[in-house]
């Protein structure tokens, strides 16, 4: 049976995420696998030009096959480059590890064929059991009438909402507490601090039940 496979935070964490995709991969047995990234793959860590390099060239050989989601730090990193926001609020996010990745001063010093993967990023993806997003979702709105801002930048009220969405809503942007994911009966947080020295995560689903038959980390 076809698995799919969602991935938290990367945050610029290289080594983390080579060693994820084998592990993924090595799941899978050969099967056909679909690999969810979503969002925040720059900024804070180290390497975040080679994360971005990694997940195109994934994108090259595994196709449609290959979601990656947009997070609030890949939408900064475009408003910088487009001068809507100040280059000041990126550096102190962990932009300035990022330029120094690229060898860079400036954000609109990037490769463009980064930036045009980055300007490219979907917000969400359905797969009729489960809707994946950077942050989270409006309590109050339907999924077609979701803000851009709440799919990047949410926190409460939706970490606490209780409510049945017609979907696991499987995200990140929220760093939880200790080396779990998060697993509620109406969300997964995804998030387990791979920046800050959590292990980075992937949780693993296929059309038998929507909550994840397993996950898969690594330190």
């Amino acid at each position: 049976m076809p698995r799919s496979y969602a991935i938290g935070d990367i945050h610029g964490s290289l080594d983390k995420l080579r060693k994820l995709i084998g592990k993924c991969r090595q799941h899978a047995e050969g099967q056909p696998m679909t690999l969810v990234f979503l969002g925040d793959y720059i900024d804070r860590g180290p390497q975040s030009r080679g994360v971005i390099r990694t997940l195109i060239e994934l994108q090259a050989e595994l196709r449609d096959r290959v979601i990656t989601l947009k997070g609030n730090h890949e939408a900064i990193a475009v408003e910088i480059i487009d001068g809507t926001t100040e280059a000041d609020f990126w550096l102190t996010q962990g932009g300035a590890e990022t330029l120094a990745s690229y060898g860079v001063d400036r954000a609109r010093d990037l490769p463009r064929e980064h930036v045009r993967w980055l300007r490219s990023l979907p917000l969400s993806y359905d797969d009729g059991r489960r809707f994946f997003v950077h942050a989270g979702i409006n309590p109050q709105r339907s999924f077609d009438r979701q803000d851009e801002s709440d799919l990047i930048w949410i926190r409460e009220p939706f970490l606490s909402d209780d409510r049945d969405y017609g979907r696991l809503i499987v995200h990140g942007h929220t760093p939880v507490a200790g080396s779990k994911p998060e697993l509620r009966h109406n969300r997964l947080n995804l998030d387990t601090a791979a920046v800050y020295g959590g292990p980075l995560t992937a949780a693993v689903f296929d059309d038998a039940q929507t909550n994840p038959i397993a996950f898969l980390q690594v330190d």
